[in-house]
């Protein structure tokens, strides 16, 4: 089941169950639709896979299975990401 983190990773910005601007690799690492975008360009920084929307789950869902409160905020060190991003970017996600 996914655990639905509450934050960005990079940005920490507010990402509830409901977001429709929580994006998640095949990892679960999560991030926002702006940083997704415009910082990481559909790389995952953690293990280099693409994104996708985060699904949401059902409200009477939600309430027997909350989503998680554990926070994981570790902004992505541009040195290291950058060379990840090169090797990257230009590869889509199903052929990476």
């Amino acid at each position: 089941m996914l655990q639905l983190r509450p934050t960005c990773e990079n940005c920490n910005r507010s990402l509830p169950p409901e977001s429709t601007e929580a994006y998640i690799c095949s990892y679960e690492c999560t991030f926002c639709a702006s940083c997704v975008e415009n910082v990481l360009h559909n790389v995952c920084p953690n293990c280099g896979g693409g994104f996708q929307q985060r699904p949401i789950r059902p409200k009477d869902e939600l309430m027997r299975n909350p989503s998680s409160t554990n926070i994981v905020y570790k902004p992505i060190n541009q040195e290291k990401f950058k060379v990840l991003l090169g090797k990257n970017k230009d590869v889509l996600p199903e052929e990476r």
